[in-house]
């Protein structure tokens, strides 16, 4: 069995190939991709070619951890039918390339236990499920505060605003440098950091992945105040201490989700408490990868990209 995909051969080269997939077992399912998106967190770091070593990770390297589609076989221990829509988080199927991710394909092969059930009906946005499940995962816990301060307007900074709106909490103050992504505030108020006199936020959640704000941000938090780190920073990170020490401050970084999360997710979203509604700003079909790469990396106002598979072979 083959099928497309995108192959990221090396930094900013990538093309649509046929890759042979791995046999199915009996725990498997073979699902087609209907959608994936493009991230441009991590995979615009293998992209790019600045990724810092990671396990698992290589060149040929098949992208993509968010993907939804529709199973087409299943295996006789999956407790899966023919026909359910599921959430794909990646696939490490492909014969001759790596898939740490391995999302970003026509079909794949993977394990029933690693997919999500879904609702057909969410079409396109049921491949955001794994954005929103790492921004419930960074909020969620009885030790851990709403962010009262989101840094970024990006679809992880939307996610969080909703997810604290949706939770009850106080609506949050969202800063946003580039104008093209101010738009798009349910709830809560997007404003320039310039503008902001505020110096005692509790909870501020960095999800622009600017590293180089730490210091700014020790200023903006009152005393025993908490920074999240929720983006993915490359370079070391650092901050001048002695404010931070007059501060008491406290920093955390949030990791990436998991199936608790997924699950918790999902419920929102199907139960209409967290909208993904506004977040897909492009599509693309397989053919135009490359553009589409560089369209999701590159210009400020692609919040996010999907790749559309329904045609794909």
């Amino acid at each position: 069995m083959h099928t497309d995909a995108v192959l990221l051969s090396g930094p900013r080269t990538l093309a649509l190939s046929s890759l042979a997939l791995t046999d199915p077992g009996p725990s498997d399912l073979v699902v087609a991709i209907r959608h994936s998106g493009i991230s441009t967190g991590t995979e615009k770091l293998f992209w790019s070619g600045t990724m810092p070593p990671f396990p698992g990770m290589g060149y040929p390297l098949v992208p993509g951890y968010e993907a939804a589609g529709e199973v087409v076989e299943v295996g006789r221990d999956t407790g899966f039918r023919v026909g359910e829509h599921v959430f794909v988080p990646g696939a490490n199927c492909y014969d001759g390339a790596f898939g740490l991710f391995g999302g970003a394909a026509a079909r794949v092969v993977t394990d029933a236990s690693r997919v999500t059930r879904i609702d057909s009906g969410h079409g396109a946005e049921g491949a955001l499920l794994a954005l929103a499940a790492t921004a419930r995962h960074a909020m969620a816990g009885f030790d851990k505060s709403p962010p009262d301060l989101i840094v970024g307007h990006g679809v992880l900074g939307r996610l969080l605003a909703r997810l604290t709106v949706a939770a009850g909490a106080p609506a949050p103050t969202v800063w946003e440098i580039d104008p093209n992504r101010t738009h798009g505030a349910d709830g809560y108020a997007v404003i320039h950091p310039d503008a902001d006199p505020r110096r005692d936020y509790r909870a501020i959640y960095e999800a622009s992945g600017n590293g180089a704000l730490l210091n700014d941000l020790v200023g903006r938090i009152a005393r025993g105040g908490e920074i999240v780190l929720a983006g993915f920073y490359t370079q070391p990170l650092q901050f001048a201490f002695p404010p931070a020490f007059m501060k008491e401050a406290r920093f955390r970084i949030a990791a990436e989700w998991t199936r608790d999360d997924l699950a918790a997710t999902r419920a929102l979203v199907e139960s209409g408490a967290l909208s993904l509604a506004g977040l897909i700003t492009h599509h693309a079909t397989p053919d135009a990868v490359s553009d589409a790469y560089t369209t999701a990396f590159e210009d400020p106002a692609c919040l996010k990209m999907i790749l559309d598979w329904e045609h794909a072979a």
